[in-house]
Formats: structure tokens, C-alpha cells, sequence
């Protein structure tokens, strides 16, 4: 991932030196393991244990260098690190497994701990929403549908319900991390045909992870479902900012994005103040999408396995999970200094002169004995009037002698804190959600 969409506490997490860290963790602890029942003798696993290597940029450069002989990574790593620790003990280092042992287990153990990360900024991106929602939870404002007004809804009612749907993203990313946080030391094709199963549940102990059966390799399914909570988590984001886009438009003017002190909208135009994080928001949301399709793509591999997953988990787990991070990070700055013009979004809900509440006036009409049909065309005239002539819907209703509704009847249709009464029930639901 680049820099500029990088946070330095998930970016540790897959740096070289992080990576090689945890590799070479994995390789004491089944030497240890072995020592345990006898394979490798007592001392020369502590051996390992007492020299193994700092790994540090010089160590990185050192298996780099290695590999450009054996070609091959994880070999390169193992020939550092039993050269350092000097032979005979070295040699006991990755006795019984295969690259994918350590390769598979570290990559979950990683995935496992960006998911808390991700979780804990989850966690805080929820928080802020709520207390938005609850703070502007009587907040009148237009619903629409289309893009064109529709009828009164209040702006805490759709936060709500944008963090409802952030629970539901907690809910996926909870069971893609228990699916992801897995372990498999079984050797070549998963047989355990050099090496005890009781090694693999020693580490999968040592690690908190879970062992589980697999061919060669972790099946990649939980690879996917771990994209899946990632791309989840961007979708919903981007379903945020794009919301707050149309609403920052200069026609609208409901919502806008914090402005700091000697910020710039346009290298060219002073007066613009763009909607830039909700923009970029919805970018990166696409990126997220699109490695779940390399994610889903490299869960089916030949026999009992391959490389072709390999190059391409390289750069969509790393880059998920730090766009994930940095998106909700961002979202949450976003929201938190979010300006809501509660003014503007009443001016905006008059503007369409009353006609926002034609389906009341439809049905109070049913309910008098007009026909639905009949009573359908005599407000949709009414409501074309009163948009095309800049007149009251209302009065054009009180003044029409086909409408049979009494003034108290109007009163009570053109009511507008009548109409938004019941939309605290999404309050109930997330008060639920809560408990």
C-alpha cells in the first residue's frame, strides 16, 4: 500500500521485518515442541532459542540476498537463520515442515491481529456516528428517493441507521477473524506424514490460534471471508460519503465537511470547499471490492495446492487491511467534525411549496370515499400546480371545491412533527443492537 492511505500500526504489522519475526517465532516454537517429545534433543532447542537471530533491516537485506541464490523465500529465510545459529542445533530448525507451515500460519496470526485493529477503529467509527445520531435525533429533513424530495425524515434517523449497519460490519469482521485465526503445521499435503500433530497444537497454543485440517495449504475460502468483512466495511463507509456528497452539493448545502485553518478546496478556485475525504472514501471502497475478486479468485487451487494465490495475497491482504484501517480512521475524523445546517435542511424540505406531504392528502381523500385512482389524479394535478406556479400546496387544497377535507383536516396532514413521530423507532433498534 502507498504511503499516503498507510498507518504506521497496521503497516507493522506487515513489514518484512514484522513478518520474518513471526516466521522465525513459528520455527522456535516447533523446535521446542519437537524437544518436547523427544525429537529434537533439550539443549539444542534452547540452543536455537538463545541464538536465534535479531531480525532487523539487516537481516531483511541478508534472506533477500540468500534468496537471489535458492529462489525461493521461505528456504532463503531458513538457511539465515540456521547459519546464525550455527550448526548442529541450526539444523533442527524447520524440521518436519514445509514452507506453508510457516508461511500459512503467519499470514493468519497477521490477519488475526490487523483484525483487532480494525476492530478497535470500527469500534471508534460506530461510537462517533451514535452520538451524531443521537444529537441530531429530531432533526427535521427531506427523505429522498431518486434524488427528488419524498417525505420528512430526520437527518439522526439516517445516522442510525448507518450505525446499525456498522454493527452488522462488527458482526462479519468478529466471525472472519475467528475464521481467519487458524494454524497449520501438517507438512507436505496436510498428512502429518513428517511431523507429529502434536506440534501443531503446541504453537496453535503459543499463538492463540486454531489448528485446523488443510492439504498443502490453508484453504483460502477464509482468505475471502476475510476480504468479504473488509470490503464490507468500505462499502458501508462509501454508502456514508456518498450520502454526504449530494448533501454537500452547493444546491443542498445540508452537510459539509470540516474546513481546518489554511486548508485550500482548489488550486485555483478560492472559494471551493470540496467534499475531499467523502470522495476519497468512495474511491478506496472500489479497491477494497476489487481484491475480494482476487480474494475469491484464489480459493480454488490445483490438487493439493499451488502458487497462484500466493503473488496476489501479497498485495490484497496487506493492502485490505490498511485501507480498512485508514478508511475508518478517516470516516471517523470525517463525522466527527461533520457540519450539520439544520437551517438549510428546513428551508430545503419548504422549497417544494408543501408537496411533500401529497400521500397524506391522497389518502385522507380514500378515507372520505373518493376512489384511490381518482383521488391520485386530483393531488398529483394539485401538487404539479403548486411546483410549476411557486404556490401552497395547502392552499391550493383549501381552495379547490373537488377537495372535501376540513381545515382541521389539513392542519393535521400538514403537521410535520406528526409525520416524523415514528422515526424513532430506528432509535429503539440501535438502543437494542446496543444492549
Amino acid at each position: 500500500m502507498i504511503e499516503r492511505y498507510s498507518l504506521p500500526e497496521m503497516s507493522e504489522i506487515f513489514s518484512d521485518e514484522s513478518k520474518f519475526r513471526r516466521y522465525l517465532e513459528i520455527e522456535l516454537l516447533a523446535t521446542s515442541a519437537h524437544s518436547e517429545l523427544g525429537i529434537v534433543p533439550r539443549d539444542h532447542a534452547q540452543v536455537c532459542r538463545d541464538r536465534a537471530p535479531k531480525i532487523d533491516s539487516e537481516f531483511v537485506s541478508a534472506v533477500s540476498e540468500r534468496e537471489r541464490v535458492t529462489d525461493h523465500d521461505v528456504a532463503a529465510f531458513v538457511d539465515v537463520v540456521q547459519q546464525r545459529i550455527g550448526m548442529p542445533a541450526g539444523a533442527w530448525i524447520h524440521h518436519g515442515l514445509t514452507s506453508s507451515d510457516v508461511v500459512d500460519t503467519a499470514w493468519c496470526w497477521m490477519l488475526r491481529d490487523a483484525a483487532v485493529l480494525i476492530d478497535r477503529a470500527l469500534v471508534d467509527f460506530y461510537e462517533v456516528v451514535v452520538l451524531l445520531a443521537e444529537k441530531h435525533r429530531n432533526t427535521v429533513m427531506i427523505g429522498r428517493t431518486h434524488g427528488i424530495h419524498a417525505e420528512p425524515t430526520t437527518f439522526g434517523a439516517k445516522v442510525a441507521l448507518w450505525a446499525l449497519q456498522l454493527r452488522r460490519d462488527r458482526e462479519r469482521l468478529a466471525t472472519a477473524t475467528q475464521r481467519i485465526g487458524v494454524c497449520k503445521l501438517s507438512g507436505a499435503v496436510g498428512t502429518y506424514s513428517n511431523i507429529d500433530p502434536q506440534i501443531e497444537l503446541s504453537v496453535a497454543k503459543a499463538l492463540g490460534l486454531t489448528p485446523v485440517p488443510a492439504t498443502q495449504v490453508i484453504a483460502r475460502d477464509r482468505h475471502a471471508e476475510y476480504l468479504w468483512a473488509c470490503a464490507s466495511i468500505g462499502t458501508t463507509i462509501e454508502t456514508i460519503a456518498v450520502e454526504l456528497r449530494h448533501l454537500q452539493r452547493t444546491e443542498v448545502n445540508e452537510v459539509r465537511e470540516g474546513f481546518a485553518a489554511g486548508q485550500k478546496g482548489s488550486s485555483a478556485m478560492p472559494h471551493k470547499r470540496n467534499p475531499i475525504s467523502s470522495e476519497t472514501l468512495t474511491g478506496l471502497s472500489r479497491v477494497l471490492r476489487a481484491n475480494l475478486q482476487v480474494g475469491l479468485q484464489d480459493v480454488a487451487l490445483w490438487h493439493e495446492r499451488d502458487i497462484s494465490h500466493s503473488s496476489a495475497e501479497r498485495i490484497v491482504l496487506p493492502d485490505s487491511s490498511m485501507l480498512a484501517y485508514y478508511m475508518l480512521r478517516r470516516a471517523t475524523k470525517l463525522m466527527t467534525n461533520l457540519e450539520v445546517d439544520s437551517a438549510r435542511m428546513i428551508k430545503n424540505l419548504n422549497s417544494s411549496h408543501g408537496v411533500i406531504f401529497s400521500q397524506s392528502v391522497l389518502l385522507a381523500l380514500v378515507a372520505s370515499a373518493m376512489s384511490r385512482d381518482d383521488a391520485y389524479r386530483l393531488v398529483q394535478e394539485l401538487a404539479a400546480r403548486a411546483i410549476t406556479e411557486s404556490c401552497q400546496f395547502r392552499e391550493l387544497l383549501a381552495a379547490d371545491n373537488r377537495i372535501t377535507l376540513s381545515a382541521k383536516q389539513l392542519d393535521e396532514i400538514f403537521d410535520l412533527e406528526k409525520s416524523v413521530k415514528h422515526t424513532n423507532r430506528v432509535f429503539d433498534a440501535l438502543a437494542s443492537a446496543q444492549s
